[in-house]
């Protein structure tokens, strides 16, 4: 008979230690095929099977699409569930519903009841909790949820589901070594989430990856919309969205940060592709989730404002094209000097995105901790080499308190470089 876990902590120790997780260790996690979450699946009844879904996948972006889509759908009245990865405080954000974290009683019966399982099929941290999101999902009669791919597409556990849309957002250099060094490579990748037949809408088009999803759509009988033909977003002063030329609404007194011009076309085309299959979603319904999307999807990491006095703003863009539009973004900012709280991961070249920061800031280099760290030593050489200059802490915590200690009223601190370092910001 195999033993129960009696308590929360230990259900997330068992997750955590016992099971392959990349977000700790890297690389050593990650699976090539969706042997073992086909397996777990098969076992749970196929829980894929029972709900609607919606499938995003991408470099930069497909976290916010995801939100806002979620966001939306609540809005028009539907009982939406929401996967994402990575967490960066509670490992419950990654699965919820309407903004509702998934329940540590819930979590905890889960690994109770498919303990013997777990051990048998011996899956990877990311392939038992999509699992996990897709027990959940059914068991509580979601009307359709939003699944975020964690990495590629064509080979991501979340890939098992068939649904009624996909969306694939920016395409970068990112995890090159799993998914190519090249974007048409990596796009390939990510269009393996297209499937025979359903609706793909891409955000952005660019130039090198266009041929590659119209190839792919083509192969699969799947109609393929490219956003940007059809939406576009300023968000200068305000946000402003034009449908095919003309004005479609306008917020003024809606903040949000320039990168998410890229992002809403996406949404929106989404949207649409939606409506076309009967699903009651009004303009009303849209801009209201636009507005409300923080409140309704509880989303934190994505540009967030944290304090104020020193203004301390964190986000998790990490990779090359992410931290451009983390730098744009800094570039609308006021503030009288800004301090960046700045730590990495080791499976990547830091070079190129440290040229990106500007080398007037005051640094403060840390590691999160966690085994992919980048060595706080390491980064600063690294920083130094490009001009950046700083003092090096061994947390993240301490350097957060120095750059706060440092700061006056009328700074800005700035907290990013991974996901990680984020995480353990504990004003979040």
């Amino acid at each position: 008979m195999i033993n129960k876990f009696e308590d929360y902590a230990s259900v997330l120790d068992f997750l955590y230690t016992q099971l392959p997780m990349f977000q700790r260790i890297g690389g050593a996690a990650y699976k090539k095929d969706l042997t073992n979450t086909i397996a777990l699946c098969d076992a749970l009844g196929n829980p894929e099977t029972k709900f609607k879904s919606i499938h995003i996948a991408g470099t930069n972006g497909k976290g916010s699409t995801s939100h806002y889509t979620a966001s939306i759908l609540q809005e028009a009245g539907y009982k939406i569930g929401l996967y994402t990865s990575p967490h960066l405080k509670n490992f419950t954000e990654r699965i919820k519903i309407d903004g509702r974290e998934m329940r540590s009683t819930d979590v905890m019966d889960f690994v109770n009841r498919n303990r013997g399982l777990i051990e048998t099929v011996k899956p990877s941290f990311f392939e038992i909790t999509v699992a996990m999101a897709f027990d959940y999902f059914a068991q509580e009669q979601v009307d359709i949820a939003v699944i975020e791919v964690g990495m590629g597409g064509r080979l991501d556990s979340t890939n098992i589901i068939l649904p009624e849309a996909a969306l694939i957002t920016n395409i970068s250099m990112d995890h090159q070594q799993w998914l190519g060094n090249d974007l048409s490579t990596i796009a390939k990748e990510k269009a393996g989430i297209i499937k025979e037949g359903i609706p793909v809408v891409i955000s952005e088009k660019q130039d090198e990856t266009v041929p590659v999803f119209k190839e792919v759509a083509q192969l699969r009988n799947a109609p393929i919309k490219f956003a940007q033909d059809d939406y576009h977003c300023s968000l200068a002063n305000g946000v402003e969205v034009m449908k095919n030329g003309k004005p479609l609404f306008s917020l003024d007194n809606t903040y949000l940060p320039v990168y998410q011009e890229n992002n809403l076309p996406g949404v929106l085309s989404l949207i649409d592709v939606l409506r076309s299959k009967s699903y009651h979603i009004s303009e009303q319904n849209i801009v209201s989730g636009i507005v409300n999307m923080v409140k309704n999807t509880s989303l934190k990491g994505r540009w967030q404002v944290v304090q104020e006095q020193p203004r301390v703003i964190c986000d998790v863009g990490h990779n090359h094209a992410g931290v451009e539009l983390i730098i744009s973004q800094l570039n609308r900012e006021v503030y009288n000097k800004l301090h960046i709280v700045w730590g990495t991961v080791n499976d990547k070249d830091v070079t190129p995105i440290l040229r990106l920061l500007p080398t007037d800031a005051a640094y403060y280099f840390c590691q999160a901790e966690i085994p992919r760290a980048l060595s706080v030593t390491e980064l600063e050489v690294k920083a130094q080499e490009v001009g950046l200059i700083g003092s090096s802490y061994q947390s993240v915590k301490d350097a957060f308190l120095a750059a706060q200690s440092n700061a006056s009223k009328d700074d800005l601190i700035f907290i990013g470089g991974s996901t990680f370092t984020v995480a353990e910001i504990e004003l979040l």
